[in-house]
């Protein structure tokens, strides 16, 4: 039986999703990563405040029309709040949740600001990411499961909505080898059983895919090596999917563009009924270049033809999504 919904609530998680009801939004809440990024084409130079700033205000212009919702950042994304085109806007609360670097990966919230103050900057729901292992030190996910509660608590008295975003990790372990990824699947289901719990008051949760699907056999960037059948994949992915009992969206995790079209097909292949996507580099990271090398003009053209297209894709797959109000009683609004 679906769980109801405050009001708040669910005028939120409205203006974040479709007319439809499906999530289509544009993650663009990247900070370190996105420095890096633009560094990288700098030929290790330094970008500034305002250089990134600049890159998230063209993009969220020019890909906003073809999108749900926007997620931001309070660091570099606020000035791009003003070029979201009317849709609504996640903001990220916690601090540079994309540059974890200590083994724990403890997290911790964005200094000056609170789930108040995020709502009078323009959110319209909230958004916390959280690296997370079942197999983890006990100490350590305790810290971590009262955090989320929280965070939970403290959107629950403003009545907006919350995501919260999970990424395993393998707690020391190379995550780029086979036997990671045969440890994958568990690690990302026992998330979801954990966090879909009402005491960490989640509304939607955004998931990686719960393979890597370089190691399923027949898939654009299969590396030679099968953690799994296609058919024990499938099965990963309806586990997980049957574990969260709320909405849950997909996250690209950094993959091309194709290559996580691929993925959400796969998914849809599988029988998983996902609500929809907060996809952020598969849609704009082939821009990076061209802003550094060529400028704000040709990024913009960059993003109002090829960044579009990649968006028009990856509508095109949503059509195929379900409507986040299916997990939930929507009667009261």
């Amino acid at each position: 039986m679906p769980s109801s919904l405050t009001p708040g609530k669910i005028a939120g998680l409205k203006t974040v999703a479709n007319s439809r009801g499906v999530i289509a939004a544009l993650a663009l809440d990247q900070r370190g990563l996105l420095k890096k990024m633009l560094a990288r084409e700098m030929s290790g130079g330094t970008p500034s405040d305002a250089m990134v700033s600049e890159f998230k205000c063209i993009v969220t212009d020019a890909l906003t029309p073809h999108a749900s919702a926007i997620l931001l950042d309070v660091e570099y994304g606020l000035p791009a709040v003003a070029h979201r085109n009317g849709k609504g806007v996640l903001l990220a609360y916690e601090k540079s949740g994309y540059d974890a670097t200590a083994p724990e990966f403890l997290p911790s919230l964005t200094e000056g600001w609170s789930v108040l103050r995020l709502r009078e900057a323009g959110a319209t729901a909230i958004k916390i990411l959280l690296y997370y292992s079942p197999f983890e030190n006990a100490w350590i996910n305790e810290q971590k499961q009262a955090w989320v509660e929280r965070v939970g608590a403290e959107c629950r008295a403003l009545d907006i909505p919350l995501f919260v975003e999970l990424l395993a990790y393998g707690a020391g372990e190379d995550e780029n080898s086979l036997s990671y990824a045969k440890r994958k699947p568990e690690i990302v289901i026992r998330s979801i059983q954990e966090f879909t719990a009402d005491r960490y008051g989640a509304d939607v949760l955004k998931l990686e895919f719960p393979v890597r699907m370089q190691f399923v056999p027949g898939t654009e960037n299969y590396l030679g090596q099968a953690a799994y059948s296609r058919e024990q994949a499938a099965e990963h992915f309806r586990r997980a999917a049957t574990a969260a009992t709320r909405p849950f969206v997909y996250l690209s995790a950094g993959v091309t563009s194709s290559a996580f079209l691929q993925g959400l097909e796969f998914a849809l292949q599988s029988g998983v009924q996902f609500h929809g996507v907060l996809c952020g580099r598969a849609t704009w990271q082939d821009g990076v270049p061209v802003f550094v090398q060529k400028g704000a003009q040709a990024l913009r053209e960059w993003a109002t033809t090829q960044g579009a297209e990649n968006i028009h894709k990856l509508n095109k797959i949503l059509e195929s999504a379900s409507p986040w109000q299916e997990k939930f009683d929507t009667s009261i609004a």
